[in-house]
């Protein structure tokens, strides 16, 4: 029998399949759904914030930012027999909650998020396959590993698999 597995907020979890990982609330937070093709190893970050180098202290809750988040849940993956070479990431969430009209970018935390988390995916070597980013409202997002479905679910919108 599957499990569903929750993410909390500046959290991170990793399953093998047939279960699946989900998160509830991401509006300018960004959840990172990452699979390994093969061996069906999977995971999720609830990133908070795009750089753990901003913030002091920022050590004690490394799933919250973006640079630190994504290592730690490659290398958790890793541990269960998961290859960085086979993995591919899906993205959702970075919305834009609120309107900051003539405020600096600084407070688009959305937008930077999403630019964080493509970048450190970069740096890894794991490709983006699909995303459902930005806009203005929030998602709560279930991933399954063994399909690689990303169910992406928003108040007033029909239900995306990406």
């Amino acid at each position: 029998m599957s499990e569903i597995i929750k993410v909390g907020m500046a959290d991170l979890k990793t399953c093998i399949a047939p279960d699946g990982v989900t998160t509830l609330g991401l509006g300018s937070c960004v959840g990172v759904a990452i699979r390994d093709t093969s061996c069906k190893v999977g995971g999720l970050a609830h990133v908070m914030l795009p750089d753990s180098t901003a913030i002091r202290n920022s050590i004690a809750n490394i799933a919250k930012f973006a640079d630190t988040g994504i290592e730690e849940l490659v290398r958790q993956m890793e541990a269960l027999g998961g290859s960085r070479k086979r993995m591919v990431a899906k993205i959702a969430g970075g919305a834009t909650m609120f309107n900051y009209a003539g405020k600096p970018d600084t407070m688009q935390v959305g937008n930077r998020n999403v630019e964080a988390v493509k970048k450190k995916l970069e740096e890894l070597g794991i490709p983006i396959i699909a995303e459902d980013t930005g806009l203005n409202y929030g998602r709560t997002v279930i991933f399954y590993p063994e399909s690689g479905e990303f169910h992406i679910k928003a108040v007033g919108k029909p239900l995306s698999i990406i």
